[in-house]
């Protein structure tokens, strides 16, 4: 493992494909040298302090790397607040009434207009949010790699929870040297793995079940097209473990998850 390096960084933002601007947080070294890249995506929490905090993480080991905020679009909707406040009223319908349409709407009757709107771009606008953001991290990417610092054919990318899925579908959609999501969805459609290029590491919380039931469906996937494709599960810790901000934080599962990425970063993009 490289020593702790001097760092730089700030907010920035970069175009996207229809001439949005979505802001971004840059982070890299202070040295002259160019650095494989990074792209970090975040929770659904959109890009705080604790992604922030991520990002200069990998800066000080030696990446450059890059935090988009992909809800710039709805940045007034967005919120850290709001979008918490909304996802604890719909966590307080069961599972398996999360999907019925009666039940929502007399749940949305409830809430407040601005829970109301992150339920309707969230969770009922879920798949075409899903494909903007998307969109978004392929341009994110191409600014990355634009950088006169960055060594462009080095990129990795990592995200958590929301962004750990991002994370896995956009290792889809460009040949990325190295992926890292923590307890991220299933790429859609499962079939997209063949298309992965380099190897991936997979986090994940031993009690997350909504997630874990996915894993069998992508491991058969990945041993089906032959990928690289490592696989750590934290027993007996919480989906978002890894967040400090959070009260599921777990140190020592927290602490090991970071030695792994850092380990498999260095091991695939440091070449």
């Amino acid at each position: 493992m490289i020593p702790e390096m001097q760092i730089t960084g700030g907010d920035t933002d970069f175009e996207c494909s229809d001439g949005t601007r979505v802001t971004a947080y840059l982070s890299r070294p202070r040295d002259s040298e160019r650095h494989p890249g990074i792209i970090v995506i975040h929770e659904a929490w959109g890009l705080n302090d604790q992604i922030r905090g991520v990002a200069k993480r990998y800066a000080q080991r030696g990446f450059v790397t890059v935090a988009p905020h992909l809800f710039s679009r709805q940045k007034d909707i967005m919120t850290e607040s709001n979008v918490e406040k909304a996802m604890k009223s719909m966590f307080s319908v069961p599972p398996e009434k999360r999907n019925d349409w009666g039940t929502i709407q007399g749940l949305m009757k409830t809430m407040s207009e601005s829970e109301r709107k992150v339920v309707e771009v969230f969770f009922l606008g879920r798949d075409a949010l899903e494909k903007t953001m998307a969109q978004d991290l392929m341009n994110c990417k191409d600014f990355l790699q634009a950088q006169s610092f960055v060594r462009g054919d080095r990129l990795g990318i990592t995200g958590f929870c929301m962004g750990g899925g991002l994370a896995y579908q956009l290792s889809t959609m460009y040949p990325f040297s190295a992926t890292v999501p923590f307890y991220g969805a299933n790429p859609k459609p499962i079939e997209a793995v063949a298309n992965i290029s380099g190897p991936v590491l997979g986090i994940y919380a031993g009690e997350d079940l909504r997630i874990n039931a996915e894993v069998p469906a992508l491991v058969e996937a990945m041993i089906k097209h032959r990928k690289s494709f490592e696989l750590k599960v934290y027993k007996g810790v919480q989906h978002a473990f890894f967040n400090e901000t959070r009260s599921v934080y777990d140190r020592v599962a927290a602490e090991d998850a970071w030695a792994r990425t850092i380990s498999f970063f260095e091991t695939n993009l440091l070449v």
